[in-house]
């Protein structure tokens, strides 16, 4: 595969010109931007892969450029925030990011995320099937064309919601700790990972069910886990 490039996206000059340092060392390709506008600008222009993308940003902000992003794209986007609240981690999952990092951030914790999403987003799941389609009900993941239909209709899903679908529809009837889930996905240890999890579950469940709060596929084990039904 060819260099992979990362899009990062913050008003602070010294702050993109220090993760094009490290993010350089590791082999990525790096375009540059300083608000919202210039990050669509760019993606516009250029092939990116992943975007880390700061929040308060003049002319438009990390969170309306997500929402603007996620119109079309499912590229992996890790939000850059001085907030550490966690109902301001949630409001950037809920609003489409895959992930969340807390400024000051470490460095290399920030190179391992991009690593976890970079492979999450050009493998979408390596895990060997018998069959290129996992089906249950009207619920069709096509394996190799990476795509989900319901009902017959293509439904889009970001990389870490494929990631987390394809894991659960692989091993239907199973239920799986919000730990597991995390760890198999983000192929990282899981630490206070629950609500980054449950985020992702709920957007899933508002793309694939027709009431999420009465799932038919996707399902909680109330204080084990979740599970895909197998229909």
């Amino acid at each position: 595969m060819d260099k992979l490039n990362v899009l990062v996206c913050d008003d602070d000059k010294a702050i993109v010109d220090a993760l094009e340092i490290y993010l350089k060392h590791e082999g990525y390709f790096v375009i540059k931007a300083y608000n919202g506008k210039q990050a669509l600008k760019a993606l516009s222009e250029q092939e990116v892969h992943l975007i880390l993308l700061d929040v308060m940003m003049p002319e438009m902000d990390g969170l309306s450029a997500t929402i603007k992003i996620r119109e079309e794209r499912n590229i992996p986007i890790i939000i850059l925030s001085a907030k550490s609240e966690d109902t301001d981690k949630i409001t950037g999952l809920n609003f489409g990011a895959d992930d969340y990092v807390t400024k000051p951030f470490n460095p290399l914790e920030l190179m391992a995320r991009v690593k976890s999403q970079m492979r999450r987003y050009t493998t979408l799941g390596s895990i060997a099937v018998k069959s290129s389609t996992l089906k249950t009900g009207g619920l069709e993941l096509d394996t190799e064309a990476k795509e989900l239909k319901v009902d017959g209709e293509n439904v889009k899903l970001t990389a870490t919601e494929y990631g987390i679908l394809h894991f659960l529809m692989s091993n239907m009837g199973h239920v799986f700790s919000i730990e597991q889930i995390y760890e198999h996905v983000w192929n990282e240890p899981s630490y206070f990972v629950e609500n980054t999890v449950s985020v992702h579950i709920r957007r899933i469940r508002e793309k694939i069910e027709i009431n999420p709060k009465e799932p038919r596929y996707l399902k909680v084990v109330w204080g084990i886990g979740y599970k895909v039904e197998k229909y």
